[in-house]
């Protein structure tokens, strides 16, 4: 696999176009530190780790009233082909400031917002909205 980050992202795609409620992965440090922005934007609803088996398992968060998921969508924009690279300055807003770019800075992976005020750039993992 060249690109596991893309397959975490499209796993989680299309768990969502489908309405399930979980959606299983295989664990890395990359993805757990995604997994977990997702967790405190609130775009998700728990998730934990499996210790036998590197799995991610995700609890997908969906509105009762809208039977809408929190999650509209997941754009992977840096890839290997063509690395994203974002100065603080030039951070990258998604929906004029409504969804997230999760960075993967030199103090860890974080959210555009948080990258702006530590005053950090770094590679532009993915876009979420």
């Amino acid at each position: 696999m060249t690109d596991p980050i893309a397959d975490f992202l499209t796993r989680v795609r299309n768990a969502v176009k489908a309405n399930h409620k979980v959606v299983e992965a295989p664990a890395s440090k990359m993805k757990l530190e995604i997994t977990r922005v997702l967790y405190e934007q609130g775009y998700i609803l728990a998730y934990k780790e499996e210790k036998g088996k590197p799995i991610i398992k995700i609890a997908l968060k969906c509105h009762a009233e809208t039977k809408s998921n929190a999650i509209k969508g997941l754009k992977r924009v840096s890839r290997p082909g063509l690395r994203r690279y974002s100065s603080a300055a030039d951070m990258p807003r998604v929906l004029n400031g409504l969804g997230i770019a999760v960075v993967s800075t030199s103090k860890g992976i974080m959210t555009d917002k948080k990258a702006r005020q530590e005053n950090v750039g770094g590679e532009v993992l993915c876009y979420v909205y």
